[in-house]
Protein backbone atom coordinates (compact mmCIF):
# COMPACT_ATOMS: atom_id res chain seq x y z
CA UNK A 1 0.00 0.00 0.00
CA UNK A 2 1.40 3.40 -1.00
CA UNK A 3 0.51 5.61 1.97
CA UNK A 4 0.35 9.28 0.96
CA UNK A 5 2.57 11.44 3.16
CA UNK A 6 1.06 14.90 2.76
CA UNK A 7 -2.45 15.90 3.75
CA UNK A 8 -5.01 16.54 1.05
CA UNK A 9 -5.28 20.15 2.23
CA UNK A 10 -1.55 20.67 1.65
CA UNK A 11 -1.75 19.03 -1.76
CA UNK A 12 -4.56 21.33 -2.91
CA UNK A 13 -2.32 24.34 -2.29
CA UNK A 14 0.24 23.11 -4.81
CA UNK A 15 0.37 22.81 -8.56
CA UNK A 16 -0.26 21.02 -10.79
CA UNK A 17 -4.02 20.61 -10.45
CA UNK A 18 -4.96 17.42 -8.61
CA UNK A 19 -6.52 14.81 -10.89
CA UNK A 20 -8.87 12.53 -8.96
CA UNK A 21 -9.83 9.34 -10.79
CA UNK A 22 -13.34 8.06 -10.14
CA UNK A 23 -13.52 4.63 -8.49
CA UNK A 24 -16.30 2.49 -7.04
CA UNK A 25 -14.55 -0.50 -5.45
CA UNK A 26 -11.17 -1.81 -4.34
CA UNK A 27 -10.19 -3.14 -7.77
CA UNK A 28 -10.74 0.14 -9.61
CA UNK A 29 -8.99 1.95 -6.74
CA UNK A 30 -5.99 -0.37 -6.98
CA UNK A 31 -5.71 0.04 -10.75
CA UNK A 32 -6.06 3.83 -10.53
CA UNK A 33 -3.45 4.12 -7.79
CA UNK A 34 -1.02 1.94 -9.75
CA UNK A 35 -1.59 4.22 -12.76
CA UNK A 36 -0.15 7.03 -10.64
CA UNK A 37 -3.19 8.83 -9.22
CA UNK A 38 -2.54 10.27 -5.77
CA UNK A 39 -6.24 11.01 -5.18
CA UNK A 40 -9.33 8.93 -5.90
CA UNK A 41 -12.96 10.01 -6.03
CA UNK A 42 -15.35 7.45 -4.53
CA UNK A 43 -18.35 8.11 -6.73
CA UNK A 44 -21.89 7.69 -5.45
CA UNK A 45 -23.03 7.39 -9.05
CA UNK A 46 -20.38 4.75 -9.67
CA UNK A 47 -21.61 2.74 -6.69
CA UNK A 48 -25.23 3.02 -7.87
CA UNK A 49 -24.34 1.98 -11.42
CA UNK A 50 -22.19 -1.01 -10.45
CA UNK A 51 -23.47 -2.27 -7.09
CA UNK A 52 -27.17 -1.73 -7.78
CA UNK A 53 -27.35 -1.65 -11.58
CA UNK A 54 -29.44 1.49 -11.13
CA UNK A 55 -29.32 5.17 -11.97
CA UNK A 56 -27.91 7.80 -9.60
CA UNK A 57 -31.24 8.86 -8.05
CA UNK A 58 -30.56 8.60 -4.33
CA UNK A 59 -30.90 4.83 -3.90
CA UNK A 60 -27.44 4.27 -2.38
CA UNK A 61 -27.42 4.30 1.42
CA UNK A 62 -24.88 5.72 3.83
CA UNK A 63 -23.92 2.27 5.10
CA UNK A 64 -23.21 1.05 1.54
CA UNK A 65 -20.89 4.00 0.92
CA UNK A 66 -19.13 3.53 4.27
CA UNK A 67 -18.53 -0.15 3.58
CA UNK A 68 -17.19 0.67 0.11
CA UNK A 69 -14.77 3.23 1.55
CA UNK A 70 -13.59 0.79 4.23
CA UNK A 71 -12.78 -1.83 1.61
CA UNK A 72 -11.02 0.68 -0.64
CA UNK A 73 -8.98 2.11 2.24
CA UNK A 74 -7.84 -1.40 3.17
CA UNK A 75 -6.33 -1.73 -0.30
CA UNK A 76 -4.89 1.69 -1.21
CA UNK A 77 -3.16 4.63 0.43
CA UNK A 78 -4.24 7.38 -1.96
CA UNK A 79 -6.30 10.35 -0.78
CA UNK A 80 -10.00 9.41 -0.86
CA UNK A 81 -12.55 12.09 -1.79
CA UNK A 82 -15.95 10.61 -0.97
CA UNK A 83 -19.30 11.53 -2.46
CA UNK A 84 -21.76 11.55 0.45
CA UNK A 85 -24.74 12.84 -1.57
CA UNK A 86 -26.99 14.94 0.70
CA UNK A 87 -25.44 13.58 3.89
CA UNK A 88 -28.40 11.15 3.96
CA UNK A 89 -30.73 13.40 5.91
CA UNK A 90 -30.70 16.53 8.05
CA UNK A 91 -27.78 18.13 9.90
CA UNK A 92 -27.70 15.38 12.53
CA UNK A 93 -27.57 12.72 9.80
CA UNK A 94 -24.75 14.68 8.19
CA UNK A 95 -22.77 14.54 11.43
CA UNK A 96 -23.22 10.77 11.66
CA UNK A 97 -22.20 10.41 8.02
CA UNK A 98 -19.04 12.45 8.58
CA UNK A 99 -18.05 10.44 11.65
CA UNK A 100 -18.54 7.11 9.89
CA UNK A 101 -16.78 8.11 6.67
CA UNK A 102 -13.86 9.71 8.49
CA UNK A 103 -13.31 6.54 10.51
CA UNK A 104 -13.60 4.50 7.29
CA UNK A 105 -10.69 6.43 5.77
CA UNK A 106 -12.14 9.38 3.85
CA UNK A 107 -9.86 12.39 3.46
CA UNK A 108 -12.60 14.63 2.08
CA UNK A 109 -16.37 14.33 2.29
CA UNK A 110 -18.65 15.97 -0.28
CA UNK A 111 -22.17 17.11 0.62
CA UNK A 112 -24.67 18.65 -1.79
CA UNK A 113 -27.66 20.97 -1.45
CA UNK A 114 -30.26 18.82 -3.20
CA UNK A 115 -33.47 17.68 -1.55
CA UNK A 116 -33.97 13.96 -1.10
CA UNK A 117 -34.25 11.90 -3.23
CA UNK A 118 -31.35 13.50 -5.03
CA UNK A 119 -30.33 13.07 -8.67
CA UNK A 120 -27.08 12.92 -10.58
CA UNK A 121 -25.80 16.45 -11.03
CA UNK A 122 -26.15 16.20 -14.81
CA UNK A 123 -29.77 14.98 -14.80
CA UNK A 124 -32.71 17.36 -15.10
CA UNK A 125 -35.42 17.82 -12.51
CA UNK A 126 -33.30 18.50 -9.42
CA UNK A 127 -34.82 20.13 -6.33
CA UNK A 128 -32.82 22.09 -3.74
CA UNK A 129 -33.05 22.57 -0.01
CA UNK A 130 -32.78 26.17 1.20
CA UNK A 131 -29.37 27.80 1.23
CA UNK A 132 -29.71 28.34 4.99
CA UNK A 133 -30.38 24.64 5.62
CA UNK A 134 -27.36 23.68 3.54
CA UNK A 135 -25.17 26.17 5.41
CA UNK A 136 -26.31 24.49 8.61
CA UNK A 137 -25.31 21.10 7.21
CA UNK A 138 -21.84 22.43 6.39
CA UNK A 139 -21.44 23.76 9.94
CA UNK A 140 -22.64 20.45 11.34
CA UNK A 141 -20.14 18.56 9.17
CA UNK A 142 -17.19 20.67 10.28
CA UNK A 143 -18.22 20.27 13.92
CA UNK A 144 -18.46 16.48 13.58
CA UNK A 145 -15.06 15.72 12.04
CA UNK A 146 -12.37 14.47 14.39
CA UNK A 147 -9.50 15.97 12.38
CA UNK A 148 -9.15 19.33 10.70
CA UNK A 149 -7.33 17.45 7.94
CA UNK A 150 -10.64 15.85 6.91
CA UNK A 151 -11.98 18.31 4.35
CA UNK A 152 -15.63 19.19 3.86
CA UNK A 153 -16.61 19.85 0.24
CA UNK A 154 -19.77 21.87 -0.34
CA UNK A 155 -21.49 21.14 -3.64
CA UNK A 156 -24.31 23.26 -5.03
CA UNK A 157 -26.59 22.10 -7.83
CA UNK A 158 -28.21 25.51 -8.14
CA UNK A 159 -26.98 26.30 -11.66
CA UNK A 160 -29.66 24.06 -13.18
CA UNK A 161 -32.39 25.10 -10.73
CA UNK A 162 -31.92 28.77 -9.84
CA UNK A 163 -29.36 29.94 -12.40
CA UNK A 164 -25.66 30.72 -12.33
CA UNK A 165 -25.79 33.88 -10.21
CA UNK A 166 -27.79 32.19 -7.47
CA UNK A 167 -25.38 29.26 -7.54
CA UNK A 168 -22.49 31.66 -6.98
CA UNK A 169 -24.34 33.27 -4.06
CA UNK A 170 -24.98 29.86 -2.51
CA UNK A 171 -21.33 28.93 -2.90
CA UNK A 172 -20.30 32.13 -1.12
CA UNK A 173 -22.63 31.33 1.78
CA UNK A 174 -21.29 27.77 2.02
CA UNK A 175 -17.72 29.07 2.05
CA UNK A 176 -18.63 31.40 4.91
CA UNK A 177 -20.23 28.46 6.73
CA UNK A 178 -16.86 26.70 6.79
CA UNK A 179 -16.58 24.61 3.63
CA UNK A 180 -12.97 23.75 2.81
CA UNK A 181 -13.60 23.20 -0.92
CA UNK A 182 -16.35 24.54 -3.22
CA UNK A 183 -17.95 22.48 -5.97
CA UNK A 184 -20.39 24.32 -8.25
CA UNK A 185 -21.88 21.45 -10.21
CA UNK A 186 -22.79 21.42 -13.91
CA UNK A 187 -21.87 24.89 -15.18
CA UNK A 188 -23.06 24.92 -18.77
CA UNK A 189 -20.57 27.21 -20.51
CA UNK A 190 -16.85 27.79 -20.43
CA UNK A 191 -17.54 31.39 -19.39
CA UNK A 192 -19.22 30.05 -16.25
CA UNK A 193 -16.13 28.03 -15.38
CA UNK A 194 -14.10 31.19 -15.91
CA UNK A 195 -16.46 33.10 -13.63
CA UNK A 196 -16.21 30.52 -10.86
CA UNK A 197 -12.44 30.74 -10.88
CA UNK A 198 -12.42 34.52 -10.96
CA UNK A 199 -14.82 34.73 -8.01
CA UNK A 200 -13.42 32.09 -5.66
CA UNK A 201 -9.99 30.75 -6.65
CA UNK A 202 -8.02 33.13 -4.41
CA UNK A 203 -10.21 32.36 -1.39
CA UNK A 204 -10.86 28.62 -1.42
CA UNK A 205 -9.90 25.49 -3.42
CA UNK A 206 -12.30 24.77 -6.27
CA UNK A 207 -13.41 21.40 -7.63
CA UNK A 208 -14.57 20.73 -11.19
CA UNK A 209 -16.37 17.66 -12.49
CA UNK A 210 -15.83 16.43 -16.04
CA UNK A 211 -18.65 14.20 -17.28
CA UNK A 212 -18.58 12.73 -20.78
CA UNK A 213 -21.83 13.80 -22.42
CA UNK A 214 -22.83 15.92 -19.42
CA UNK A 215 -23.83 19.55 -19.21
CA UNK A 216 -20.34 21.00 -18.60
CA UNK A 217 -17.86 21.61 -21.45
CA UNK A 218 -14.99 19.12 -21.21
CA UNK A 219 -11.73 20.88 -20.41
CA UNK A 220 -8.36 19.32 -19.67
CA UNK A 221 -6.80 19.49 -16.23
CA UNK A 222 -4.29 22.02 -17.51
CA UNK A 223 -7.05 24.29 -18.81
CA UNK A 224 -8.96 24.06 -15.54
CA UNK A 225 -5.82 24.88 -13.60
CA UNK A 226 -5.37 28.08 -15.58
CA UNK A 227 -8.93 29.03 -14.58
CA UNK A 228 -8.11 28.58 -10.90
CA UNK A 229 -9.39 25.09 -10.11
CA UNK A 230 -7.42 23.02 -7.59
CA UNK A 231 -8.91 19.58 -8.25
CA UNK A 232 -10.82 17.91 -11.07
CA UNK A 233 -12.77 14.68 -10.72
CA UNK A 234 -13.69 12.15 -13.39
CA UNK A 235 -16.41 10.66 -11.24
CA UNK A 236 -17.90 7.73 -13.17
CA UNK A 237 -15.88 7.76 -16.37
CA UNK A 238 -14.44 4.35 -15.57
CA UNK A 239 -17.96 2.90 -15.36
CA UNK A 240 -18.85 4.24 -18.79
CA UNK A 241 -15.62 2.75 -20.17
CA UNK A 242 -16.15 -0.61 -18.48
CA UNK A 243 -19.83 -0.80 -19.39
CA UNK A 244 -18.96 -0.28 -23.05
CA UNK A 245 -16.25 -2.92 -22.86
CA UNK A 246 -18.53 -5.35 -21.04
CA UNK A 247 -21.25 -4.87 -23.65
CA UNK A 248 -18.79 -5.71 -26.41
CA UNK A 249 -17.32 -8.65 -24.46
CA UNK A 250 -20.68 -10.30 -23.83
CA UNK A 251 -21.79 -9.73 -27.42
CA UNK A 252 -18.59 -11.38 -28.65
CA UNK A 253 -18.96 -14.29 -26.24
CA UNK A 254 -22.57 -14.86 -27.28
CA UNK A 255 -21.68 -14.73 -30.96
CA UNK A 256 -18.57 -16.92 -30.89
CA UNK A 257 -19.17 -19.14 -27.88
CA UNK A 258 -15.61 -18.44 -26.81
CA UNK A 259 -13.54 -15.65 -25.28
CA UNK A 260 -10.72 -16.17 -27.79
CA UNK A 261 -11.78 -13.39 -30.21
CA UNK A 262 -11.64 -10.96 -27.26
CA UNK A 263 -8.41 -12.34 -25.80
CA UNK A 264 -6.20 -9.39 -26.75
CA UNK A 265 -8.49 -7.01 -24.85
CA UNK A 266 -8.44 -9.01 -21.59
CA UNK A 267 -6.11 -9.94 -18.78
CA UNK A 268 -5.48 -13.65 -18.81
CA UNK A 269 -5.48 -15.60 -15.52
CA UNK A 270 -1.83 -14.92 -14.72
CA UNK A 271 -2.05 -11.30 -15.79
CA UNK A 272 -4.91 -10.53 -13.43
CA UNK A 273 -3.18 -12.32 -10.57
CA UNK A 274 -0.03 -10.29 -11.21
CA UNK A 275 -2.11 -7.09 -11.04
CA UNK A 276 -3.69 -8.20 -7.77
CA UNK A 277 -0.36 -9.21 -6.27
CA UNK A 278 -1.37 -12.83 -5.78
CA UNK A 279 2.21 -14.27 -5.73
CA UNK A 280 3.25 -11.79 -3.02
CA UNK A 281 0.07 -12.46 -1.05
CA UNK A 282 0.62 -16.23 -1.09
CA UNK A 283 4.25 -15.79 -0.08
CA UNK A 284 3.23 -13.60 2.84
CA UNK A 285 0.77 -16.27 3.95
CA UNK A 286 3.49 -18.91 3.92
CA UNK A 287 5.42 -16.95 6.54
CA UNK A 288 2.68 -17.71 9.06
CA UNK A 289 2.06 -21.36 8.26
CA UNK A 290 4.57 -22.75 10.78
CA UNK A 291 6.17 -26.17 10.71
CA UNK A 292 4.32 -29.13 12.18
CA UNK A 293 7.57 -31.14 12.12
CA UNK A 294 8.92 -29.04 14.95
CA UNK A 295 5.91 -29.96 17.09
CA UNK A 296 6.20 -33.65 16.20
CA UNK A 297 9.86 -33.73 17.26
CA UNK A 298 8.95 -32.47 20.72
CA UNK A 299 6.11 -34.95 21.34
CA UNK A 300 7.06 -37.61 23.94
CA UNK A 301 7.20 -41.24 22.84
CA UNK A 302 5.05 -44.02 24.30
CA UNK A 303 5.28 -44.22 28.10
CA UNK A 304 7.31 -47.19 29.30
CA UNK A 305 8.47 -48.64 32.63
CA UNK A 306 5.80 -46.80 34.60
CA UNK A 307 4.23 -48.41 37.64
Amino acid sequence: MNVTANTLSERLKRRPILLAAGVYDSLTALIAERAGFEALYVSGAGIAYTHLGRSDVGLVSMSEVVQTVELIRDRVGAHLIVDADTGYGNALNVQRTVRFLERAGANAIQIEDQAFPKRCGHLDGKVLISAAEMAGKIKAATDARASRDTLIIARTDAVAVEGFDRAMARAQLFHEAGADVLFIEAPQQRDELVGIGARFAKAVPLLANMVEGGKTPILSGTELETLGFAVVIFAAGVVRAQAKTAEEFYASLREHGSTQPFHARMFDFDGLNDLLGTPELLERGRRYEGDDRAISAKEPGPASGRK
